[in-house]
């Protein structure tokens, strides 16, 4: 048992360290891994460097080829929805970028997401997002930031999840890395603005009560005052 967990920390120590060097783009597309300079590089087995390598993979990163070895992707080729993406490039020389797409992501989405989870969320989401709801007010206010972020995760990919819609739902882990990065970054302010707690609430009780209208003008509130917080332009 300990020797498994032993084995999942190095092989995630190792994934984080490749992630980021193809994502900042220490390497440039078309570089070549070979599992044997992985093995002495990190010190690691063959196992566990196939294993890294099918994980880049399945995010776009590399492509394995044959008698060549694991070829580093163009960017246009990785996985940008995956969190374990955005989560690098929120990290990386280029996280304004990041935070600027994803927070179009999410006015384009989540306005929508709200007035379809209007009419689609059950009762127990219902009342919880009223819950979650009161709950960032009052972490807001006393500014316990790294619960208000799990509250505010909550929130958001609860109200994706209950749209209804497939490929809304299929954000939620996306929006999470994008709310856990602007905390982790020093981008959240210590109490958030009231129109913010404001907003969260009357999307709430707009869901609750089945306003569709409401919740997506709420949700549009509240994309706006990241958009503003972050210092984009205006679209």
């Amino acid at each position: 048992m300990a020797e498994n967990r032993a084995a999942t920390v190095l092989q995630d120590g190792v994934l984080e360290e490749l992630g980021r060097e193809i994502v900042w783009e220490r390497v440039e597309a078309g570089h070549r891994y070979r599992l044997d300079t992985l093995q002495e590089r990190f010190d690691i087995s063959r196992t566990v460097a196939r294993d890294v390598m099918r994980v880049l993979d399945s995010l776009g990163l590399v492509t394995p080829r044959r008698s060549v070895g694991v070829v580093v992707n163009a960017a246009g080729e990785w996985n940008v929805y995956a969190p374990h993406v955005i989560r690098w490039r929120l990290e990386g020389p280029a996280s304004a970028r990041q935070f600027e797409e994803l927070t179009q992501l999410r006015i384009a989405v989540e306005p929508l997401a709200a007035r379809s989870a209007a009419e689609h969320a059950g009762a127990l989401a219902r009342a919880r997002l009223v819950e979650l709801g009161a709950r960032l007010r009052a972490l807001g206010e006393a500014g316990e930031l790294e619960a208000f972020l799990e509250a505010d995760v909550e929130f958001h990919e609860l109200v994706l999840r209950e749209s209804g819609n497939s490929m809304f739902a299929a954000l939620t882990g996306a929006v999470g890395e994008v709310l856990a990065g602007r905390t982790h970054a020093g981008l959240m302010p210590f109490h958030p603005v009231p129109e913010a707690l404001d907003a969260h609430e009357a999307l709430a009780a707009a869901i609750a009560a089945g306003e569709g209208a409401l919740a997506e003008r709420a949700a549009r509130a509240i994309a706006a005052e990241v958009h503003e917080a972050l210092g984009h332009d205006d679209a």
